[in-house]
């Protein structure tokens, strides 16, 4: 699939439940996000185009006392994840308030899974050994 965001999506390290906000059924957990979207794993395929405001249940965030936040999405796309029983959904924010995206700023910052090189030797090749 081409790729066409126009935001990197950052890995989280919490995996927060996603519910629809009008079915209130659970979709599914937070894989991936930035402020215009998000991917959510879930064990259901959902259709491509349908709308929807989704309810993202919130860790744990310093100076954020609410529990949840709701935004209006879009279902992107929707494709099996590597692993059989599930699947991975690519979510369009529709709108996002000033405090919505301070809050999906804040989980970014506070969840984000960071890839960056240790500052440490991660292969004895690496090691600055004396012969």
């Amino acid at each position: 699939m081409q790729e066409r965001r126009k935001q990197p999506r950052k890995d989280l390290m919490s995996y927060s439940q996603v519910f629809d906000a009008n079915g209130g059924y659970l979709i599914g957990y937070l894989g991936d996000l930035n402020t215009l979207g998000a991917m959510v794993i879930s064990d259901a395929e959902m259709n491509a185009g349908t709308e929807l405001t989704i309810r993202i249940q919130l860790p744990e965030l310093d100076g954020i006392s609410d529990s949840a936040i709701a935004i209006p999405a879009r279902v992107a796309w929707c494709q099996p994840d590597i692993s059989p029983d599930f699947h991975n959904i690519g979510l369009e924010f529709k709108a996002l308030t000033e405090r919505q995206k301070r809050i999906v700023e804040a989980i970014i910052e506070r969840y984000e899974f960071r890839r960056q090189r240790p500052g440490y030797p991660t292969h004895p090749n690496e090691l600055n050994i004396a012969e």
